[in-house]
């Protein structure tokens, strides 16, 4: 149950950033830039940066919902829970292996990112930017994860509603819908 009376048709995120609409603009517009916006990396590799750190950091309810968005977006159901596993045997690009590992020590302390996994992303092809970013989204997504489990949200259990959140992602993107949320009240779904 949250600690403060949100909207029971909103699990997570969603219902914290309905909760307090002036502060979550700009929150959606970063996430809507980092993760959507143009890149030379895929959606589906930024999903994993979020997808690694939110399981590093045990929220359920990120770690399923960009485990979702990334398995739609990349298209298989395998790379992200791999990734979840063991970065270094998961079937991602070596740069990409490099670019998880720099946003899993983001995830633990800001300082524990070290030259050297700078250096490394870098030798494996990585451009600052894409540092820059990784980190940057890493950031993002420890302030989403303490945001969502500090507030005791609604996390569902069931995988078909991950899987529909995933689908609305890959569609819709981190904007607020344009006519809201209201009308997920009768079919008791949720959106982004």
């Amino acid at each position: 149950m949250p600690y403060i009376p949100l909207e029971e048709h909103l699990p997570g995120i969603t219902g914290l950033l309905e909760y307090d609409k002036e502060a979550a603009a700009p929150i959606r517009k970063l996430t809507q830039i980092l993760l959507r916006g143009e890149s030379t990396l895929t959606e589906g590799e930024r999903e994993l940066i979020a997808t690694v750190v939110s399981n590093g950091n045990q929220c359920k309810f990120c770690t399923a919902a960009h485990t979702a968005a990334a398995d739609v977006l990349l298209g298989d159901h395998e790379t992200s829970q791999q990734v979840k596993d063991n970065i270094i045997t998961a079937p991602v690009s070596n740069k990409m292996k490099a670019l998880l590992t720099i946003a899993s020590m983001v995830r633990e302390n800001g300082k524990a990112v070290t030259k050297d996994a700078i250096d490394e992303a870098k030798a494996q092809g990585a451009t600052d930017i894409e540092i820059h970013d990784t980190v940057l989204i890493a950031a993002l997504f420890c302030y989403y994860n303490r945001y969502v489990d500090g507030l005791a949200t609604v996390t569902p259990s069931n995988p078909d509603f991950y899987r529909g959140l995933g689908e609305r992602l890959k569609q819709h993107g981190y904007n607020r819908l344009p006519q809201g949320y209201d009308h997920l009240k009768k079919n008791k779904t949720v959106a982004q």
